[in-house]
């Protein structure tokens, strides 16, 4: 199958949580793939470095600090933009491990405010924008934590189900219009930030959800896969792509070598 050309009016990808991980190489293969991508973090110096990176291998990259969170900051964002091509809703994240009896509200509270909030903050402020560019596509990065509970993952569950559940809902309520709702959803992805931001900065704590794993997914893996899907040509859209490592069947079996 062919891959799409970004046209002049959908050029623009705007992609959240860009400073570090999946976002910072999704903004790097979208970049690739011929679109000037806005890299949006509340970091302003990672984001900065990376557009700086992108510029200097030919491509089109401008930064944006900006907490998702922030409903006005984000209303103020989306002024600068008359169309946006593509909306990549990668910001979120997981903290702690405890099982609901203990579980902490104010990480509950915390995660659901980014992974589901500021997804909608995004995607309700730019919508008019991507239908504006006659040919849309809002990306949604779940979790296959959204499809599947586990044990101690209660509060990132439910954050991560109720970004998928955004999707599934918003691609019906806007059928017929000119903007495309891909979710994708990995598994187990080995990346600098994710479990050591999700156990505190413990770093054994962090190198135990890898250990014995031969090869768990990579950030390029994830970002590889939502640039292919960004780039189908405009009548095909891929609703939810499940990712995973080889070495995992499931939330809660992986194949760890000894």
């Amino acid at each position: 199958m062919a891959t799409a050309v970004p046209s002049a009016a959908s050029r623009i990808a705007v992609v959240t949580g860009a400073s570090s991980g999946i976002g910072a190489a999704t903004a790097r293969a979208l970049a690739a793939a011929g679109y000037r991508v806005v890299l949006t973090a509340r970091r302003k110096d990672r984001i900065e470095a990376l557009a700086e990176e992108i510029n200097a291998a030919g491509h089109a990259a401008t930064a944006y600090p900006l907490d998702v969170t922030d409903r006005a900051a984000v209303d103020e964002f989306a002024t600068a933009f008359t169309t946006v091509g593509v909306l990549v809703n990668n910001a979120g994240g997981a903290l702690g491990a405890d099982p609901v009896a203990t579980g902490d509200p104010a990480d509950w509270r915390s995660m659901y405010e980014t992974n589901v909030i500021g997804t909608l903050n995004l995607t309700q402020a730019l919508l008019p924008k991507l239908e504006a560019s006659g040919d849309g596509t809002v990306v949604v990065v779940s979790s296959t934590a959204g499809h599947g509970t586990y044990e101690g993952g209660a509060g990132y569950v439910a954050a991560k189900h109720g970004a998928h559940v955004l999707a599934e809902t918003l691609r019906l309520e806007i059928v017929g219009r000119p903007v495309r709702v891909i979710e994708i959803a990995p598994g187990m992805v080995r990346t600098d930030e994710f479990a050591l931001t999700r156990f505190g900065g413990d770093a054994e704590k962090a190198a135990k959800v890898y250990e014995g794993v031969a090869e768990p997914l990579t950030a390029e893996d994830v970002a590889e896969t939502i640039a292919w899907t960004v780039t189908r040509p405009s009548h095909v859209n891929v609703d939810l792509l499940v990712l995973r490592p080889r070495a995992q069947a499931s939330n809660t079996k992986v194949h760890r070598e000894r």
